[in-house]
């Protein structure tokens, strides 16, 4: 046959088969422009969200975001039902407006790994005919990597990109660093929209999501606020409270005694005051020992950075950024490696770098007799928390070391079962509380560490849970309905828990 050229080539030879011809450089509907710079409404005009679609944003912002807001409000104007709203995470700066779009009909679904503040109440006292699903961060970037959550539009604030859809997050007024949620999305999403209030001549500086996978560039205002990225979440460690500080110091005296803090360990830690303390009590234990880390990784703070600038830790593998410290350290240093969500923890793919972790300091809201991990619901059962990364690094870690306050406003954080499980017993290794320090019956091995290498003393968690409750008597239970309002996916798509309406 002839080709648009004139030229004659086979329709099949040898073992090809069904081979076509050239038809013109521009048939098969090849990308001639790379200025992909539009208006809010006519990439909407042109992507034509329809009803029942699935749309994600990332939280990188935290309480500073506002581009789900806005573009929530758009796609309500047009009309639009029943999408699937399938966000890395919702904080409390979504509230109003999920709320009013689940009423309005535009949301059907929410599919997130955090509730919290009115959202989180709302759902809980049944604010939604379908239930929530709750994925920790490994099982949505699992989810989205093997297909299971399929996203239709994936909408990114950028604080800089380009025409072409270059998206950086360390650079311009509101950079927010690493965009390891988004990248996820931008991979696998049909239509991928870049929103920037900082667009710069192509290309920028430093690309975190590369213009291959965008379709859309949006110039806004404003994008978010990046100073209310750590609000809430981070306090300097001269505010540690002195029961904190005890579990801290008991912390770091259970990691100076195993046999994985050795020269390039690795550790992940949490943003609370618990974990910033540890810190800077290991830092004088690894001068003792003359121990280097190899990396830190998970969200990354101004502590954080000060161990990779002062040489204790080789690498920071940063997921989330937590200030402006560690916003300005991934700009200016080649060791502050930006890595996105399914590096970090998918289970599916070839090996997510919390498999490479020895130690990581976790919270919770609580445990109980068989170690079992609630940090998505409170003491009354409703919506307080997020998955997060939590079940990913208690399952890839060497030893994972839950930190918790004995009691919380009168209420024991051991429990007999746990309101909600988000990480199962079988993967939690260690409970530090100001009150005593409970290891996993399964793992003898670091209960002979704490007990041949420390002052502590290992106290049965049964035990524990009774010394605590006669200080604060038995808490009543709470009262559900039948009704389901949040399905909890452990990290492999499979349901572990549910949460049901609050009474």
């Amino acid at each position: 046959m002839k080709n648009k050229i004139n030229r004659e080539v086979p329709e099949e030879i040898g073992s090809y088969k069904g081979l076509n011809p050239f038809a013109g450089s521009a048939a098969q509907n090849i990308i001639q422009n790379n200025n992909k710079l539009k208006e809010f409404d006519e990439v909407l005009d042109e992507i034509n969200i329809q009803d029942g679609m699935t749309i994600t944003f990332h939280h990188h912002f935290r309480e500073g975001d506002i581009l789900l807001s806005a573009v929530l409000d758009k796609l309500a104007e047009r009309g639009v039902k029943d999408l699937v709203l399938a966000p890395s995470s919702l904080t409390n700066a979504h509230s109003e407006s999920v709320i009013k779009h689940v009423k309005n009909g535009l949301i059907k679904k929410i599919h997130t790994s955090g509730l919290r503040g009115k959202l989180g109440e709302e759902i809980s006292n049944g604010l939604m005919d379908e239930p929530v699903i709750v994925r920790s961060h490994g099982g949505r970037a699992g989810a989205i990597e093997t297909g299971r959550l399929k996203i239709d539009a994936a909408f990114i604030a950028a604080p800089t990109a380009d025409s072409a859809g270059n998206m950086c997050g360390s650079e311009g007024a509101s950079a927010c660093g690493a965009l390891g949620y988004a990248a996820v999305d931008a991979r696998h999403a049909d239509k991928v929209i870049a929103f920037t209030d900082n667009l710069v001549e192509f290309p920028v500086n430093s690309i975190s999501i590369p213009q291959r996978l965008v379709d859309y560039v949006v110039e806004v205002d404003q994008i978010g606020d990046p100073n209310k990225i750590a609000a809430g979440a981070l306090r300097k460690t001269a505010d540690t409270p002195p029961k904190n500080m005890l579990i801290a110091e008991k912390v770091a005296e259970i990691i100076n005694g195993s046999r994985y803090f050795k020269n390039d360990f690795s550790l992940q830690t949490g943003s609370g005051t618990i974990s910033l303390a540890t810190i800077d009590l290991l830092k004088n234990l690894m001068d003792k020992k003359d121990i280097k880390g190899s990396f830190l990784q998970g969200g990354i703070a101004a502590g954080h950075v000060k161990l990779l600038e002062e040489g204790y830790f080789k690498t920071i593998f940063d997921t989330q950024t937590f200030d402006t410290a560690a916003v300005k350290s991934m700009k200016k240093n080649k060791n502050h490696i930006e890595m996105d969500a399914a590096d970090y923890a998918n289970p599916f793919n070839k090996g997510p770098r919390v498999n490479n972790l020895d130690f990581v300091i976790l919270s919770a809201l609580e445990i109980d007799l068989d170690f079992n991990v609630n940090v998505i619901t409170g003491s009354d059962g409703v919506f307080r928390g997020a998955s997060g990364g939590h079940s990913d690094t208690a399952f890839g870690s060497n030893v994972s070391i839950i930190v918790a306050p004995s009691i919380r406003g009168r209420i024991p954080t051991i429990k007999e079962s746990v309101t909600t499980v988000i990480t199962p017993g079988s993967d939690v290794d260690i409970l530090v509380t100001e009150r005593g320090i409970c290891v996993n019956p399964a793992r003898d091995d670091i209960r002979e560490d704490i007990e041949n290498n420390t002052s502590l003393e290992v106290i049965e968690i049964a035990d524990l849970k009774e010394k605590v409750e006669k200080l604060t008597g038995k808490p009543k239970a709470i009262k559900f309905k039948d009704n389901i309002v949040g399905l909890i996916e452990y990290r492999d798509g499979t349901i572990i828990d549910v949460v049901r309406e609050v009474k």
